[in-house]
């Protein structure tokens, strides 16, 4: 069983950053795919990045391409996403997600972090 928690979301003005953070337990992230999802208000639940096991990564939006990075810190089994230039369009919950390598479908999710751009 994998435990995620999530923190890092915040209020910020649009242009500012955040970085959002992602601590495993239970596995390692060598072993695992991690995701980022986000569900803004009223809309479903979109679907950011991947970052897989192997440390390769799929965006999702083009709109995020340059804007948001990710990293990961293997020694303290957290995964980072770096949000600059944030836009209004941005307000939503973060979620981040993991599967065991090789699997398909996201199983554990954390409880999601509030992050909310001002114009």
């Amino acid at each position: 069983q994998v435990r995620l928690v999530e923190s890092g979301g915040g209020l910020v003005q649009a242009g500012g950053s955040l970085r959002l953070s992602c601590t495993a337990s239970g596995r390692t992230l060598s072993t695992l795919d991690m995701a980022w999802f986000r569900r803004a208000p009223g809309k479903e639940r979109e679907r950011v990045l991947d970052v897989y096991s192997n440390g390769g990564i799929t965006f999702y939006a083009d709109s995020m391409k340059g804007r948001f990075g990710i990293f990961r810190d293997l020694a303290k089994n957290t995964m980072y996403l770096q949000m600059n230039n944030l836009k209004p369009e941005d307000t939503a919950v973060y979620y981040c997600a993991a599967r065991p390598s090789g699997t398909m479908n996201y199983n554990q999710w954390g409880q999601g972090t509030q992050v909310t751009v001002s114009s």
